[in-house]
This record gives structure tokens, C-alpha cells and sequence, in this order.
């Protein structure tokens, strides 16, 4: 189950490719699947550092929830037959980097990572439940589901890094635009490549 929400059935292969707009879809659910792909990293090194601190069970309660987000991605991208990204390699390193370096900065600078990660995915989100909704919301009820529950996980991460003092960390506002700049730059790729 995700976290808060009802189960989430996988449907079959068949049925996910009837009358759907493949390229749209493949490309949500590429993106998604790399977006989970590097927040479980970007988590992953969080813990690395941060994983012993009075901070570390919050991470790790944000983590297991990315990593339910994760095995979601997973069985839709063989329900729809979507390709994944081929920059997974750079995004499990790159999501390592940031999460360890962002927690070197102590607590506050782990939860500002935090919160501009998931400002960014939340709107990215938003605009992807957008663009089924203009499709046709019936046929695609399940993705659009599933789009929704991540989006409020994500923006509860968002709160819960601004309830840890994730705007006291030093240059906030700078490192925040530097952390949402390269994810939209790896939103922009993923669907892509």
C-alpha cells in the first residue's frame, strides 16, 4: 500500500496499452520512474551521513515511502512496456552526491534539499495530473491515481523539511534555486533519454 492510500492494483499489459497516448504516457511514466529512482538515492545518501542523528528516523520514514513510490514506477513500466531513462546510472550518482552532500551541511541543510526536491516534483506532479485530466481522466483513472497520492507524499516531505528548519540552512534561497534548477534539468531529460 502507499503510504495513506488504498491499494494500488496493477493492471494488465493488455489493458494499460488500449487507446492510451503512448508517447505521453511513456514519457510520464519514464520521468516518474527516474524522479523515484533518484529521490530513493538522493535519500540513500542522506542517511549515509545523517542516518544516526536524532534526524535519521524522519529520513527514513521519507525514504520507505520513496521506495514504495519506486515499486510503483517499476510495475507500471512493465504494465505499459515504457523504456526507462537511459541516465539512470548518472541519476543513482548524482542522487547520492546530493543527498550526502546536502546532509554534510547538518540537518537543516538534508531537509532544504528536501524541500526543493519535493517543491519541484510536486509541481511536476501537478502538471502531469493536468495533462491526463486534458486527456481523458476515465481512461487513464488508475495513473492519475497513483500521480495524486505521490504528489501528497511529496509535498507532506515538503512540510515536514520546512517543520526541521530546512530555510534557517545558510544561503537557503541559493541553494534551493541551485537544488530545483538541475530538477528540472533532469525532469527535462528523463523524458526525453
Amino acid at each position: 500500500l502507499p503510504a495513506g492510500g488504498a491499494p494500488l492494483r496493477l493492471c494488465s499489459t493488455r489493458g494499460a496499452q488500449d487507446g492510451i497516448n503512448k508517447p505521453v504516457i511513456d514519457r510520464i511514466i519514464r520521468v516518474d520512474h527516474a524522479g523515484e529512482y533518484g529521490a530513493n538515492r538522493i535519500y540513500a545518501g542522506q542517511m549515509a551521513v545523517l542516518g544516526r542523528s536524532s534526524v535519521g528516523p524522519v529520513i527514513q520514514q521519507m525514504w520507505n515511502q520513496e521506495k514504495d513510490h519506486l515499486k510503483k514506477f517499476n510495475e507500471l513500466m512493465v504494465a505499459y512496456r515504457v523504456r526507462p531513462t537511459v541516465l539512470l546510472p548518472f541519476w543513482n550518482v548524482a542522487g547520492f552526491v546530493l543527498g550526502a552532500g546536502s546532509a554534510l551541511l547538518g540537518r537543516k541543510g538534508a531537509m532544504a534539499c528536501t524541500v526543493a526536491v519535493e517543491e519541484s516534483i510536486s509541481e511536476h506532479y501537478n502538471n502531469q495530473i493536468r495533462t491526463l485530466i486534458e486527456e481523458d481522466p476515465e481512461k487513464y483513472k488508475e495513473l492519475l491515481q497513483v500521480i495524486k497520492q505521490f504528489r501528497d507524499d511529496e509535498q507532506e516531505h515538503h512540510d515536514i523539511g520546512l517543520e526541521h528548519d530546512a530555510e534557517a540552512t545558510p544561503a537557503y534561497s541559493v541553494l534551493k534555486t541551485a537544488i530545483q534548477l538541475g530538477c528540472k534539468a533532469a525532469i527535462f531529460l528523463s523524458e526525453r533519454i
